[in-house]
């Protein structure tokens, strides 16, 4: 072997050696570039994902908020219309009660127009009646019942109609 050939396989193989140091150390290098941009990017994604969640946890807080606030005046309502309800029964079962025992009676007015013959009313009130100049009879005491009953159930059907109606003004408000 020639002394020159033996130069050129050691520069070819120190070229060698520089070139796989020199690829080594770019491939070291772009590999650490990359890593870092990676690093930055998926840092920003989880601070992204991060502020989403903590959005939507606010959303869902807020969304519960209202469910409560709602389920509260929903049961003040309803506490609010029951008491209505009873105290207008109570009201009523003392009326008819009072019905029953004689302490009250009902009348109603008559049309003086309507009365024929001699046997016409007064016209003139007594010393314990209220209405002045009008006809008036009083009321069996079963129709008188019979009468409450229909009020009680109107005033009950007015109150609910109430509530429905202060529950839709709450919703669309």
């Amino acid at each position: 072997m020639n002394i020159d050939a033996v130069k050129w396989c050691g520069v070819l193989l120190l070229t060698c050696a520089l070139m796989a140091g020199s690829a080594r150390a770019a491939w070291v290098w772009q590999a650490n570039a990359y890593g870092q941009l990676l690093a930055t990017k998926e840092t920003a994604n989880q601070a992204r994902l991060t502020n989403l969640a903590n959005v939507n946890s606010a959303l869902i807080l807020a969304e519960q908020d209202k469910r409560i606030a709602l389920e509260q005046w929903l049961a003040s309502s309803d506490q609010a219309h029951y008491r209505a309800l009873t105290d207008e029964k109570i009201k009523q079962a003392r009326l008819r009660d009072r019905l029953a025992t004689a302490d009250l009676r009902l009348s109603v007015q008559l049309d003086a127009s309507a009365s024929t013959g001699g046997d016409a009313m007064q016209t003139t009130s007594t010393a314990g009646g209220v209405v002045h100049g009008a006809h008036s009879a009083q009321l069996d005491r079963a129709h008188a019942q019979r009468i409450l009953g229909i009020t009680g159930d109107g005033d009950e059907g007015l109150i609910a109609l109430s509530a429905c109606q202060s529950f839709v003004r709450a919703l669309t408000y």
